[in-house]
């Protein structure tokens, strides 16, 4: 990528920043002039905090676009050209273990739940078992693209279990689960991932990337959902035992 383009990105992903910050940060002005009436240095600071939130998230913008995307499609490309279904399949396991684990809204999420919960679900453990559910739906979704699986095929059995898992899970994890599919979901994996599974596709003959390639940020939404709903019902069973 030459320097033109880098520019021109990065001028594309100013004004997406300016765009999605700026009503925020309006409508905070709006309501700090009508209801808040917060003192000049609280708004200062929490105007300070828009900044730096605005700027990190055009450095993570032209990270993605730098890196993340054409670092994801290549190895894609690469593991699809091998024809190596093992390799498909660890490498998704091992990319959507990783991935996960380093989405910032799976480790709200999880700080969120330990604190309401007063500790009784820890955060270590709410982040290992989406990381867990993220890690197998990326690699069936990667075998998916390879084998040329139609996602229903999928998504449709695993909602069916959802539903069935939900009938016997207690009301919090429920919540809790709804929630964690939604996290799981974040910019890493709508980035390098969803271009791991688009390069994966290019790579195989025959394939149309726009029918084949996506999907797989569904099937990382449904996975958390159940993974998270066993949680529960295991750490009831574990109370049960306890009080036996």
């Amino acid at each position: 990528m030459n320097w033109p383009n880098i520019l021109a990105m990065l001028a594309d992903n100013v004004w997406s920043v300016v765009v999605a910050v700026a009503p925020l940060a309006l409508l905070f002005l709006v309501f700090q002039a009508l209801l808040l009436k917060l003192p000049t240095k609280e708004v200062a600071r929490i105007l300070v905090g828009t900044l730096l939130a605005a700027a990190g998230l055009l450095l993570f913008l032209t990270g993605v676009s730098l890196a993340f995307l054409p670092f994801g499609r290549l190895i894609g490309q690469a593991i699809g050209a091998a024809q190596n279904p093992g390799l498909i399949l660890a490498t998704g396991l091992a990319l959507g273990l990783v991935t996960a684990w380093g989405e910032p809204a799976v480790r709200i999420l999880a700080g969120e739940i330990e604190s309401a919960s007063g500790g009784s679900i820890p955060r270590t453990l709410v982040v290992l078992t989406i990381c867990a559910g993220v890690s197998v739906s990326v690699g069936v979704g990667l075998l998916r693209v390879a084998y040329d699986i139609p996602v229903s095929y999928i998504l449709v059995p695993g909602y069916v279990m959802v539903m069935v898992v939900m009938w016997f899970s207690e009301k919090d994890f429920i919540a809790i689960a709804a929630d964690a599919g939604g996290v799981a979901t974040g910019p890493l994996a709508n980035s390098f991932l969803l271009a791991l599974a688009l390069g994966i596709s290019s790579a195989m003959e025959g394939q149309d990337p726009l029918v084949h390639g996506l999907g797989l940020v569904a099937l990382i939404a449904m996975t958390p959902i159940l993974s998270i709903m066993t949680l529960g019902l295991l750490m009831r069973r574990r109370t049960l035992t306890r009080r036996t």
